[in-house]
């Protein structure tokens, strides 16, 4: 039994090694370096509670939460919204299934950098492809989507719902592991399309939603790359300056790492209790199969 547990261990070693290597250390010397004024051209400094002390006071700080938030709290409903109604036109059987469900999820596996740069080509203000369509529809002023500060997060809330692949495909296994029972015994009740997908297809599918909700709230909180290519410094007026671009400009451009270190902590804290919310209010909304 000996040898065995060596010989797991031994083929465990290069996860176990990544694990601490990559992930265990940082978290544990970002938890460290929040304390500190470290600027990686000098020592760490120990500050105490001085770098969270200071986001209390810090203007633009605040301003990219308002900013975070603003964008979770309206991509993650309408991308789940999407991304559930597409999942059940993908369950009907219709010709050519297969290529619809690949033709929906393909643009989740885009890298985000050249997603941000095909997404400046289609929404430029003068000659992107999306202004030149609506004003061939017969719009004379189209948005102006990069440039405006009512329209910017406009334009990322559309690209996350565009990017619902993902979560389309969970949402479609969940919707393949529904019971046919319970719909045949709607049909014997009567029910109607309306009806089945209320009081069938929505609880059945709860843990699934709850599941995608979450990890969405997570993502939407961490968006990064698109925002950054797209819209540099937040522009326009700072209208897109999220959290984590903040973040990174502390970090990599003010060189103030324990600054950085810090809001990487509050970021943390922040989905923490946001997933923990949202289990506790999903309590009795989600429907768990025990059958």
């Amino acid at each position: 039994m000996k040898s065995e547990a060596r010989i797991a261990y031994l083929f465990a070693m290069p996860w176990i090694l990544g694990f601490l290597t990559f992930l265990l250390y940082p978290v544990m010397a970002s938890f460290f370096y929040s304390f500190t004024d470290f600027s990686v051209l000098r020592p760490p400094r120990f500050i105490g509670l001085e770098n969270y002390k200071e986001m209390v006071q810090d203007e633009v700080f605040w301003m990219t939460i308002r900013n975070t938030f603003t964008y979770v709290v309206a991509a993650v409903p309408l991308s789940a919204t999407v991304a559930i109604i597409l999942a059940m036109l993908l369950n009907t059987k219709v010709k050519g299934l297969a290529f619809y469900r690949t033709l929906f999820y393909v643009p989740s596996l885009v890298p985000m950098v050249a997603l941000g740069i095909l997404w400046l080509w289609i929404f430029n203000g003068e000659h992107g492809l999306l202004n030149m369509s609506l004003e061939k529809l017969g719009m004379s002023k189209p948005p102006n989507w990069l440039g405006d500060p009512a329209w910017s997060k406009v334009t990322l809330v559309l690209i996350a719902m565009w990017g619902s692949g993902n979560a389309m495909v969970i949402y479609l296994a969940g919707l393949q592991d529904i019971p046919q029972s319970l719909y045949e015994a709607a049909d014997l009740d009567g029910a109607r399309l309306v009806a089945k997908t209320r009081h069938v297809t929505l609880p059945m599918l709860s843990p699934v939603i709850l599941f995608n909700v979450i990890m969405g709230m997570i993502g939407a909180l961490q968006v990064f790359a698109v925002p950054y290519v797209m819209f540099p410094n937040g522009a326009p007026a700072r209208s897109t300056y999220f959290f984590t671009t903040y973040l990174f400009d502390n970090a990599f451009r003010f060189q103030r790492m324990g600054y950085a270190s810090a809001m990487g902590w509050v970021l943390f804290l922040i989905t923490l209790t946001l997933t923990f919310v949202a289990l506790r209010l999903s309590e009795r909304q989600v429907h768990y199969d025990r059958s």
